[in-house]
């Protein structure tokens, strides 16, 4: 088990958790880009986007209501970012897929 992420869900490596259940984490980011950022990874190690499958599915919808759900918990229901990357080009960096969420401060397009 050499995936970072991996284990942070099995909790050899420590995190700053906002949320656990039998399907994902929520934890704060440990180098934040906004006052709120925060991450939500799947339990279940998927290394890219690209390797969601169908029967994914209902774990990517769970991922991204636990997003939201988490984001407005943390007062930021006035806006937030959400993004993942996928692969070198799209800035991954750990091959296990994760959501950021960023809020409270203002998000601008491009993200630079």
């Amino acid at each position: 088990m050499d995936c970072l992420f991996c284990r942070i869900v099995a909790g050899t490596i420590p995190a700053r958790k906002l949320y656990e259940d039998d399907q994902v984490i929520a934890f704060h980011d440990i180098a934040p880009q906004a006052p709120v950022h925060f991450l939500v990874i799947p339990k279940k190690h998927i290394a890219t986007l690209n390797d969601l499958g169908e029967e994914d599915k209902a774990l990517a919808g769970h991922i991204l209501y636990t997003a939201q759900r988490l984001a407005n918990e943390q007062g930021c229901a006035e806006g937030f970012r959400i993004t993942m990357n996928c692969n070198p080009l799209g800035g991954q960096t750990v091959y296990h897929i994760h959501m950021h969420v960023l809020g409270q401060r203002q998000m601008h397009w491009p993200p630079g």
